[in-house]
Parts: C-alpha cells; structure tokens; sequence
C-alpha cells in the first residue's frame, strides 16, 4: 500500500501523509457481519476513568471477523477488500461454496477473486488456514492461536507475522516479529502469510484533528501539573523529574521495569526473549 503526500499549503499538510487506499475494492461493509459498538470514553460500571486519554472519536460499528477459521473443507472466495476502523489491518469478505460470508484479516498478495480454505492440513498458500505441525519451516504466519479452538491471537496487526523455525515434542517454535522465539502447540491454527497494510507505520496523522477523531484525547505532561496531581508536578519555571527515575501519576516507576508477572505459566514455552543476545 503506497504511502500518499500533500502539497504544504498549510503548517499540518507538510509532515501529513496517508494511505492510498488503492487496494480497497468495497467502501460500505457486510450489513450481516456487524454490530453495535459503544464508547465507554474510558470509564468502568461505576464511572470511574480505568483508562485515561480516551474519548470522543467517530461513531462506528465492529466488523464481527472470523478469528477461528474453523469452516473446514470448504472452499471461500474473496469477494472484497475492506477498510475497517477497529484495527490497523485491512479485512477481505470471503464468501463459501454454501453461500455463507465471513470477515477474515486480509494477508498480503491476496486479490479479490482468489479461493482460500481451511483445515487441519491444506496448500501452503496465502490466506488458508490450518495446523502448525503441517505447515513447513520457514513458512511466514499469521493469526496465530494460543489455544486450539479459542480463535488467532497472536500478529494480527497491520505487517506482523511470525516465522515457523521448527517442531518439538508436540510444540511448534516461532520466531516473532520481536525476535522472540516461543513454543506453540502444534495443533493450533494459522494462517499462511503476512498480515497486508504493512506500510500503516509509515503514516503521519499530521493534526490534532485526527487523533481526536480516532477517539485519542490529549495526553498533558506530569511536570506541567501540580504537586497534588502529579509526582512531577510543581516548582518555580521548568523543573527536572526530582526522583531518581521518572514516575507515574501513581508513583511507581516508569521506565525500565519488568511488568510481567514472575510466575506466569507461558514463561516456560518462551525459548528467547527479544532483549537476549
């Protein structure tokens, strides 16, 4: 997906660019394949702000996508390519022999017209789905689940994939976009690829405008507040941190520390992490 630049007719326009587009073959969805999406504007059932900076941003529906792929043995045509606002990845219609239509993440080389099917064992060809331990080493995945039947949940961002290095003792390895290699169980689903829109990381929004229109409200800086807001907040003109490293509004460190937790039970299927060397 080509990256699009504007004429600097204003301050915002000169660093803007956008997406292209071209690849995009429907503009209205699948009126079957939605549902109602509610903006919680960051706040709990008690109204109490759980996540900050959100708020505002377009309305839009969810695109209910097929993560599972579980519709075996039954050949899918691509019917269109579409933009979704929930995710950085585009989505691809896919329409059965039977005549049911589901939503998939859309790979990269795969074109309106191109047939793809799912199952424990299938072509290694971009956009089918199936078993890890029949997929070849070297092979680049994508929507990659966790645990058989729970549906894909590892790169399904826009450009991410995974790399298939090899089987061990019923544990597939992958090597992430991260450089981490962990283990996988191999009879967990995948689809073949890359997820497509890899050029998404390349856009500049350009204004404020956009960032609120994506639901993003402003984010002030710590040593702007006050003290009671703010460990870094207060004294005379432009202060440091005051800390020996810089904190959150709560207190706790912000940078550097490990926040995965000590125990957790997928620690052991972790052959490397990205930071080893």
């Amino acid at each position: 997906m080509a990256i699009k630049t504007y004429r600097p007719y204003t301050k915002s326009r000169r660093e803007m660019t956008t997406l292209s587009y071209a690849g995009i073959t429907k503009a209205t969805p699948e009126k079957s394949l939605l549902a109602p999406k509610k903006h919680s504007g960051g706040r709990n059932n008690q109204g109490c702000i759980t996540c900050r900076h959100i708020g505002g941003g377009n309305k839009n529906r969810y695109r209910i996508v097929d993560f599972k792929r579980r519709k075996d043995n039954i050949p899918a045509k691509v019917s269109s390519i579409e933009y979704d606002p929930n995710r950085t990845a585009f989505i691809c219609l896919l329409t059965y022999a039977d005549g049911e239509k589901r939503y998939i993440i859309a790979p990269q080389e795969l074109k309106v017209g191109d047939t793809v099917i799912s199952g424990t064992a299938t072509d290694i060809k971009v956009g089918n789905c199936c078993e890890l331990k029949n997929i070849p080493d070297g092979t680049f995945v994508h929507n990659i689940e966790l645990q058989p039947g729970k549906g894909g949940q590892m790169c399904r961002a826009a450009g991410t994939s995974a790399q298939v290095l090899g089987t061990d003792s019923g544990y597939v390895m992958l090597r992430l976009a991260s450089s981490e290699v962990r283990k996988v169980l191999s009879n967990c689903r995948a689809t073949i690829g890359i997820v497509g829109n890899e050029d998404y990381n390349l856009v500049n929004l350009g204004t404020a405008g956009k960032k609120r229109h994506m639901g993003i409200r402003p984010t002030v800086r710590g040593f702007v507040m006050n003290p009671c807001d703010h460990p870094h907040g207060g004294g005379e003109g432009k202060c440091p941190v005051g800390r020996d490293a810089p904190r959150t509004p709560w207190g706790k460190k912000a940078r550097g520390v490990k926040t995965r937790r000590f125990k957790k039970n997928s620690t052991r299927l972790i052959m490397s992490r990205k930071n080893d060397k």
